[in-house]
């Protein structure tokens, strides 16, 4: 066991608990220029709502607050990245073309332009909200697994085939998928496709011929603990 004077040691129990602790005042610093801020670890989301009519003097308002925060991290000893920031504006295509003026915004004495996409926390959210990027993604992700997959399938029973495709491709439709609701069919239709290509890797049927639900394949497959 070393002594450690400043810091706290990487992985520690109190690690998380003492690094909210530290952070804390970002919230009250936030909200004191009448800025939302949301945090996980040390990915930190700083936004505000925009108006049309008063759009420029909102956006100086944003970055007034994100000077405080950069003042606040150099006191204490740590800095704003502004190679890892992103901004983006969100809105109907029709909201956006009255905002088409607004093409930055200053971080730490860094001009970031505003991008079409940003990622959080591994949801790619697009200016529109629409998902379409994200769809993309994930039925790519997704595609990649189930072609590697089919290699290896004809080695397994189904009840493995079912815990593989669990492990491998399910867990990617689950994650975050509460960003979904209320997106365009048009692109949750990519999602379902990649489902039923799973689907026909895990039974081994060919294309046009009747697939179970996932619910079915779990009763004729049990997941059990390995």
């Amino acid at each position: 066991m070393t002594p450690c004077s400043v810091g706290v040691p990487q992985r520690s129990v109190l690690g998380p608990l003492l690094f909210s602790v530290y952070t804390s005042p970002l919230t009250t610093i936030a909200q004191s220029h009448r800025a939302f801020q949301q945090q996980y670890a040390d990915d930190m989301q700083v936004y505000v709502t925009l108006s049309p009519l008063d759009c420029h003097n909102e956006l100086i308002t944003l970055q007034s607050c994100l000077l405080s925060l950069h003042v606040w991290f150099c006191e204490n000893g740590t800095a704003l990245n502004p190679s890892k920031s992103d901004a983006i504006l969100f809105g109907t295509s029709q909201q956006l073309k009255t905002m088409s003026g607004l093409t930055s915004v200053k971080i730490a004495d860094s001009v970031i332009q505003f991008s079409d996409s940003i990622k959080i926390l591994g949801a790619t959210l697009d200016a529109n909200l629409n998902m379409d990027p994200y769809t993309k993604a994930i039925s790519k992700s997704c595609f990649h697994h189930i072609r590697s997959f089919r290699q290896i399938r004809s080695s397994m029973d189904c009840s493995m085939a079912v815990s593989v495709a669990s492990a491998l491709v399910s867990l990617r439709f689950d994650y975050a998928n509460s960003v979904l609701f209320g997106c365009p069919q048009k692109h949750t239709a990519r999602l379902q496709r990649a489902q039923h290509a799973l689907a026909r890797v895990v039974t081994q049927q060919r294309f046009g011929s009747s697939l179970p639900t996932y619910t079915e394949l779990l009763k004729t497959a049990p997941l059990t603990p390995h």
